[in-house]
């Protein structure tokens, strides 16, 4: 009698914490270094290690790799995955469209992508004509489809931010740095991520044409968000993986070689550690659980009409664990 007492109140504990022994994490990634902490997390299995510590008894994770923020969102809402990596726009649409029922943990990374051609004729994103096609994850609604219309807006005005998306075309990184490089695809420019972008750059002809950081400057650009029904059933779930996540971001920063080692390793890279270094340092980017300038992505979509209502602040798009740092 004594152990089955015992026995319901540990199981008590864990139904109180909204999570059962033996529950299962899922969670979605992308391509690219700004994903590097998910890695570490995964490699390190610092998630199983804090839920433990938290009480929470043995909690497995399993990760998926995703291509854009359009199929993280639809992965998310059709219950497939219960936490997902993706760029701030299409998570603020995501955020819109439940109204406030998908809301972000914490942001990600501080990665933007940047534009790059392969056509001798294009020096900037006013010489694109009707034989071009730019490739990004997600047309219309990714973080590069985004970045692109805010400086296409600044080119032609406001009411032509959306003047090249007809040029646009659907595709992962990796599909899109052999279409581009090849040289025998539609595809003549590309808005990638690192370290696509560097391996893009070292082909001849070639070139960056838009800074990802001449649009917006220093930000997050990606976020970690779930569900409403997720965060208020699994509360202390998901103070754990904030928590995990920031034990991610430190060991990266004093363990930036390994990180990069790390990242070729899982991802089979032909990157090498040292290029993946190069990346990881650079100092107007980096790992961080604070929400930078959060409101400039959502003031542009509402301004366009993409959004049907503007966050009042930057809070307003967050759950309550990250409340505590000086965000904007």
């Amino acid at each position: 009698m004594k152990h089955w007492i015992i026995a319901l109140g540990i199981s008590l504990s864990l139904f109180a914490a909204g999570l059962a022994q033996g529950a299962e994490l899922r969670i979605s990634k992308q391509y690219g270094v700004n994903y590097l902490p998910l890695i570490v997390l995964e490699q390190h299995k610092i998630i199983e290690k804090k839920a433990k510590e938290a009480g929470l008894g043995e909690v497995s994770t399993t990760w998926i790799t995703l291509a854009g923020g359009a199929a993280a969102n639809d992965a998310l809402l059709s219950g497939s995955v219960d936490i997902i990596a993706l760029g701030v726009p299409p998570f603020i649409r995501l955020w819109d469209k439940s109204k406030g029922q998908a809301k972000a943990l914490a942001p990600l990374s501080g990665f933007p992508p940047s534009l790059t051609t392969n056509n001798p004729n294009v020096k900037t994103i006013k010489d694109f004509t009707a034989k071009d096609r730019i490739a990004l994850p997600a047309a219309k609604v990714s973080l590069q489809a985004l970045l692109l219309q805010i400086a296409v807006s600044r080119e032609y005005g406001i009411a032509a931010y959306d003047k090249l998306d007809h040029l646009t075309v659907t595709m992962s990184h990796p599909d899109a740095l052999i279409a581009l490089t090849s040289g025998k695809s539609e595809i003549t420019g590309h808005f990638t991520q690192e370290p696509f972008l560097s391996a893009e750059l070292k082909h001849p002809g070639i070139r960056l044409i838009l800074d990802g950081y001449d649009v917006l400057g220093e930000a997050s650009y990606q976020v970690l968000a779930t569900t409403a029904k997720f965060y208020e059933r699994h509360r202390k779930l998901a103070e754990v993986f904030v928590k995990s996540l920031e034990e991610a971001d430190a060991w990266i920063t004093a363990h930036r070689r390994e990180a990069a080692e790390l990242y070729v390793n899982v991802t089979k890279s032909k990157e090498s550690p040292d290029e993946i270094l190069a990346i990881v340092q650079n100092p107007r980017a980096g790992y961080s659980t604070t929400p930078k300038n959060t409101m400039s992505f959502s003031d542009f979509l509402y301004e366009v009409k993409a959004i049907g209502k503007k966050p009042a602040d930057w809070k307003e798009l967050y759950f309550p664990l990250v409340y505590d740092k000086a965000g904007s």
